[in-house]
């Protein structure tokens, strides 16, 4: 199935940058710029859907580079819908993280096999980040532990929706349900996550984020 999209050019007399299709379009022509230029776009986009969804940044980054892979090998069968590409990338993400809940115990147990007596050898600043980094993932495990009492329904569409800003149509078209679902969808689950979590914030998350 091939993009159902034009191929306008990557550049215009105003310098502004080139739109996901245009980009897109040369990328199922082979140009790996133009992916790049994507990557670069939407990249941490997906990675803090990711983290988000595992509290883990090294299977979030893990994760991440998996989704563009996927995008590179499926660049020519990959049909748009609207003007960004964020949504598919997202159903991608969220594709592997359904496989990445099932394998994650056994991919640890793996990792420490691999490493089991490694010892950091950086700097203070280093240390500093990688303090930075446990402290967010406690916060997002804390978060998690409440998020995974929703359905599976009410998780994907929040963490679409509320945590990672797509539209309702957008993320309509990812769970390939109506726009109207998505809408009853975040109502329920934000009312549910408040209630469990005991916390009247509706984005609980957006301080536990990398680089936005």
């Amino acid at each position: 199935m091939s993009i159902s999209v034009n191929k306008p050019g990557l550049g215009n007399a105003h310098g502004r940058s080139p739109a996901d299709a245009a980009l897109w379009s040369a990328a199922a022509d082979g140009d790996a710029d133009a992916f790049g230029a994507l990557f670069k776009r939407h990249a941490d986009a997906v990675y803090n859907h990711c983290f988000r969804r595992t509290a883990d940044w090294a299977v979030a980054e893990d994760l991440t580079s998996l989704v563009f892979l996927q995008a590179w090998r499926r660049r020519r069968a990959v049909r748009m819908t609207g003007e960004s590409v964020l949504p598919w990338l997202l159903a991608v993400a969220n594709n592997l993280l359904r496989n990445a809940h099932r394998t994650s115990r056994r991919q640890q147990r793996l990792l420490a096999r691999l490493r089991p007596d490694a010892e950091p050898t950086t700097g203070p600043d280093m240390g500093d980040e990688l303090a930075a980094r446990l402290d967010d993932e406690r916060a997002m495990r804390q978060i998690l532990d409440g998020f995974e009492q929703l359905s599976a329904s009410d998780q994907e569409v929040l963490s679409l929706v509320v945590w990672s800003g797509l539209s309702y149509a957008d993320a309509a078209g990812v769970l390939e349900v109506p726009v109207g679902t998505v809408k009853s969808r975040v109502a329920r689950a934000r009312t549910r996550l408040r209630q469990v979590l005991g916390d009247d914030t509706a984005d609980p998350v957006r301080r536990s984020n990398r680089d936005e």
